[in-house]
């Protein structure tokens, strides 16, 4: 009878204990040991089928957040009421302010010396509120300027790189995981290639100088070269994509449009390569043509660069000196010059003009993975990195940049307007931004519920040459996006 009672008394001290932990977490004053301490009581009485160390893992981490914002909330309190305190004392001073006189600046002179700062701290807070105003109205002179022409949708998978012929027909080239590339009409956005020799994710596309050649590098180790012949179909008016006056909104996944069906299932589809460069002994990132289109050279995750013969397929020169994985390669327009980029923090320029000297020069100046380094007009490099920053350089001085932009997000596949020297941002964080080389912004590029990319924007090209559109974008929302960039309207806002 005893050892009845005793059972009797734990199931109902268990009993006691389950309903304790089934209550709902409530904001206390306890202490910061029985805060986290409390989630892990009610792990143990919840059902679920997460692992208990991933439940406990997750508890503490939202517990973590919620400690962050109350911290902050308590720090807004204070603020308004050390605003409310000064407001009061400038008031009992004889010297009433308004908000409208702050944001222009306009203070009275008659007040004492303290007065006087107390009347800095009050404009310093309403200029940091009326600064939103002034880049909201930035923002729409930009919209304004750059408009969305075309959407190319059709890729099943997110698209890392995006290209456009230098050659007529002039067709817009993307890149996807799908391991699939896929050209395009520019006018009308319908598919008019596809091209499907790689096993891999197709992780760059460039068009030949003067062939109607692409050159594709892929995850399955290799890069391709393969002819293409298109005939563009009939273009028809394109319609006012943009929505005046619309609200930049945030976007979640589920925007993304619906891409069930298979766009580039009607278009003829290509297998084989005609030359297919084998030496690398990791993911080929990126590849590019020299110029003159008689060489190639590729960039891989094995830490190498390779230059080959484009008619032979021959390994012409193994270039080694990266410490980890190369993001990209480049090649001068009109020299024979090669910049690599890699996740050590550094880009190198190779040298290829004297058959008999390849010279190489390190560049340091990022503090995190340099995702890209590309040619402009002249001695000039620009590199983007993911340490947020984009820095442009003189080949003649190595030492320090020219120019630095700092922007607050990561930094993918950059490209610069050769004839106006505007450089084209895409951002992790889905924004693609337009800067001058001597690193004044120009523009936001927009971005809403209906238009603009949903999520991260891997690369963006210029094309000069075409009357509509003469930027595109893509993502890793398997969408491409063609713009219309009012660039001498940029520029006269400058």
């Amino acid at each position: 009878m005893p050892t009845e009672s005793a059972s009797c008394s734990t199931a109902r001290q268990a009993k006691q204990k389950r309903k304790s932990h089934s209550l709902s977490i409530r904001r206390t004053n306890s202490s910061e040991q029985e805060r986290t301490g409390l989630p892990r009581d009610m792990l143990e009485g919840q059902d679920s089928k997460l692992p208990s160390s991933v439940r406990s893992t997750l508890l503490e981490l939202f517990g973590q957040i919620e400690r962050e914002f109350e911290n902050l909330y308590i720090e807004n309190l204070e603020l308004r009421r050390e605003i409310d305190t000064l407001n009061e004392r400038l008031a009992a001073e004889g010297q009433a302010i308004d908000g409208a006189e702050l944001s222009k600046g306009q203070l009275k002179t008659k007040a004492s010396h303290s007065t006087s700062q107390l009347s800095q701290k009050l404009k310093t807070t309403y200029k940091a509120s009326t600064s939103k105003i002034v880049s909201s109205f930035k923002t729409t002179t930009s919209r304004a300027a750059c408009q969305l022409v075309k959407e190319y949708i059709g890729h099943r998978d997110g698209i890392w790189d995006v290209s456009v012929a230098r050659t007529q027909p002039v067709v817009l080239g993307t890149a996807s995981a799908d391991h699939t590339a896929l050209l395009w009409s520019i006018e009308m956005g319908k598919c008019l290639v596809k091209y499907a020799g790689h096993v891999g994710s197709v992780n760059s596309i460039k068009f030949h100088p003067s062939e109607q050649l692409a050159l594709t590098a892929s995850g399955d180790q290799t890069a391709h070269i393969w002819r293409y012949a298109v005939q563009l179909p009939t273009p028809q008016p394109v319609a006012d994509t943009s929505i005046p006056g619309e609200d930049e909104v945030e976007c979640s996944d589920k925007d993304e449009p619906d891409l069930e069906g298979d766009v580039s299932s009607d278009c003829p589809t290509l297998r084989v390569p005609l030359t297919s460069l084998k030496s690398h002994q990791g993911v080929v990132i990126a590849a590019d043509w020299l110029v003159g289109g008689k060489q190639a050279v590729t960039a891989s995750w094995d830490r190498t660069a390779n230059l080959y013969d484009v008619e032979t397929s021959e390994l012409v020169h193994s270039l080694t000196g990266h410490d980890q994985e190369l993001t990209h390669c480049c090649t001068h327009p009109t020299q024979r010059l090669v910049v690599t980029s890699s996740r050590d923090t550094t880009f190198r320029l190779w040298d290829f003009r004297d058959p008999s000297i390849h010279s190489v020069n390190v560049f340091q100046g990022h503090t995190d993975t340099v995702t890209s380094a590309v040619f402009t007009v002249g001695d000039n490099v620009v590199s983007g990195s993911d340490d947020r920053t984009v820095k442009v350089w003189d080949l003649k001085n190595m030492r320090s940049p020219i120019a630095t932009i700092r922007t607050d997000s990561a930094i993918n596949r950059i490209n610069v307007c050769v004839g106006q020297k505007i450089i084209a941002l895409p951002h992790d964080n889905r924004q693609v931004r337009l800067f001058d080389m001597s690193g004044v912004r120009l523009a936001r590029l927009p971005r809403s519920s209906r238009q603009g990319h949903r999520r991260m924007v891997c690369c963006s090209a210029w094309s000069e040459d075409h009357p509509v559109c003469n930027l595109f974008t893509c993502g890793f929302d398997r969408q491409a996006i063609g713009w219309n960039i009012n660039i001498p309207a940029l520029l006269q806002e400058k």
